[in-house]
């Protein structure tokens, strides 16, 4: 028996908005872009990792009216869980989605714990860290 996580969902207020930042600035592809009850979702993935889907949806869609409204509060308040990417160039990648514009959080560093790794936030306002291990 084998198991693998397959998506991992991102809440964001405006999908249009965050493809800039997931596709454009990270360079993952989008894979699927769906409609439905008057809201959408689209899914983006890395080349490097053709099983896994990131998906990116409104807080309101496929929800009830009450937990759409809990779920858009604590995005506003940017206290959602933060999603963590690897890369093999920190430097590169850092300059990259600086460049785009996003809000810098933390410039490459240290970690005491091992990882070189840096933080932005993307334009809903969810952490994103980018973390490259380091070198043998």
């Amino acid at each position: 028996m084998t198991i693998a996580l397959q998506y991992c969902h991102i809440t964001v207020n405006d999908p249009d908005e965050s493809l800039t930042f997931y596709r454009d600035a990270l360079g993952l592809e989008v894979r699927n872009d769906v409609a439905s009850g008057g809201f959408r979702w689209v899914t983006l993935g890395s080349v490097d990792q053709p099983g896994l889907e990131i998906v990116l949806s409104e807080p309101h869609a496929g929800r009830s009216q009450a937990d759409g409204d809990s779920l858009q509060e604590l995005l506003t308040k940017g206290v959602l869980t933060q999603v963590v990417f690897r890369t093999d160039d920190l430097d590169a990648t850092f300059e990259k989605v600086r460049a785009s514009g996003a809000e810098v959080l933390q410039e490459p560093i240290e970690q005491p714990w091992g990882p070189r790794d840096c933080a932005f936030r993307d334009p809903s306002g969810n952490m994103v860290r980018i973390s490259q291990e380091p070198k043998a």
